[in-house]
């Protein structure tokens, strides 16, 4: 499931294999960049801000494209093929792209990519991260402090990069119920917990959240409904949580997270 930190493995992958290569095809396969033609332009580099990926070629030209549930990039060094899912193709003398199942796509002046990100809270993975970006991060997360907790750490307009994974696994190492308020926890713990997990694992093949790399043991509670809770064995629980239509499943273990839950 594309988070932050997948996003920004991404970028550095596209990048090492693309960056400075002319590019001798370049298919857009979106209703509205069908005609786009990035071909004979150098690839000069991918910027990830949060879930979004902007794609820079030369001419001052970024594709702006976002995962969403399902979308990748995948680097191969033989031509692959291509399939209904593929949105788009780049390729160098020796190197293909393929953008599958990419959520959004739009092309836009490099100088001009904030106006499609500038709703988004502070990017968790930002190189120039510093006190003001955590002070914004921890404004907007309390802002509503009633607010669920679970709903909160999921709005990239409050800080930008966690998704459903690193949501559930922070309402555990906070040793509460994802349906707490805001208000039930020490938001600057909270903020820097999501940067310390999104940085841990922002070039990590496997993520994982419990610091223990063998197989099966990389989360607390995330999809451990059969296996049980990590730390006391007790069994995981699921229900969905957030408005209706973006209802996200939510994994928690009631004994080793106090607090409201749903009934059922």
């Amino acid at each position: 499931m594309p988070e932050g930190d997948t996003v920004y493995a991404t970028a550095q992958r596209l990048a090492s294999a693309l960056g400075g290569a002319v590019l001798r095809r370049a298919e857009l396969r979106h209703p509205r960049l069908a005609t786009a033609d990035l071909t004979g332009r150098v690839f000069e580099g991918a910027r990830p801000v949060g879930k979004h990926l902007f794609l820079r070629f030369g001419g001052d030209i970024s594709l702006h494209c976002h995962l969403g549930m399902d979308g990748s990039w995948r680097i191969h060094t033989r031509r692959p093929p291509i399939s209904h899912r593929t949105r788009a193709v780049l390729a160098t003398s020796d190197k293909y792209a393929l953008g599958n199942l990419l959520l959004e796509m739009a092309l836009v002046r490099t100088p001009e990519e904030h106006r499609l990100v500038d709703h988004l809270g502070p990017d968790l993975l930002d190189p120039d991260w510093s006190d003001e970006h955590h002070a914004r991060a921890v404004r907007g997360l309390t802002a509503d402090p009633e607010r669920e907790l679970g709903d909160a750490l999921l709005d990239q307009r409050l800080m930008a990069g966690v998704g459903n994974v690193f949501k559930v696994e922070m309402c555990f190492l906070l040793g509460v119920s994802p349906w707490v308020p805001v208000s039930a926890v020490d938001p600057d713990r909270t903020v820097d917990l999501a940067r310390r997990l999104l940085l841990r694992n922002a070039l990590r093949p496997v993520r994982n959240t419990t610091g223990d790399p063998r197989r099966g043991r990389e989360t607390w509670v995330y999809g451990r409904q059969r296996e049980g809770c990590l730390r006391c064995g007790g069994r995981v629980r699921k229900a969905d949580q957030g408005p209706r239509a973006r209802e996200r499943i939510t994994y928690y273990c009631p004994h080793c997270q106090p607090g409201p839950a749903p009934q059922g």
